[in-house]
């Protein structure tokens, strides 16, 4: 007990933020190559479950799937999604813009000849959007009320 100290309170001429008038707050740190090389690996690639999951819903039941192969894989996809998505990326910022949409992402796939993938997915992204716009107009209805006349 003898190591506790007092508290002593803070000086009352600083910010409402804890900097002093003028100064700027403290930038963190820029990241090194050595802070990259400490993140763990599985950190750098989907997890290990979702990958499991949707190659064991591709084989039959009975089958069973290798950590390796799983592992296998896991890096794989990871690499596939960084590749389509840093091409998507690149496409944005040379149209000056912030977000990637869908059509970077099938731009990105035709243009690094990932075609047939490509049509897929295309087919795919108009249901969506025409499953969100159908979802959000049953939500609009919903919450409209009634309106009587006379009342």
């Amino acid at each position: 007990m003898a190591d506790i100290h007092a508290l002593v309170p803070a000086p009352q001429d600083r910010e409402p933020h804890g900097t002093q008038p003028g100064n700027n707050a403290p930038e963190s740190p820029a990241i090194t190559e050595a802070d990259i090389g400490e993140y763990r690996e599985q950190d750098r690639f989907l997890p290990i479950a979702n990958v499991s999951r949707i190659m064991k819903a591709a084989v039959p039941p009975s089958t069973k799937i290798g950590k390796d192969a799983k592992e296998c894989v896991q890096e794989c996809v990871s690499e596939f999604i960084s590749f389509i998505t840093s091409e998507a990326a690149e496409r944005s910022l040379i149209e000056k813009r912030k977000t990637i949409g869908g059509e970077d992402i099938l731009y990105a796939m035709a243009t690094l000849g990932f075609d047939n993938y490509a049509e897929v997915l295309k087919i795919y992204l108009a249901k969506l959007r025409e499953h969100q716009s159908a979802s959000a107009g049953a939500r609009a209805e919903r919450y409209i009320e009634p309106h009587v006349e006379g009342a």
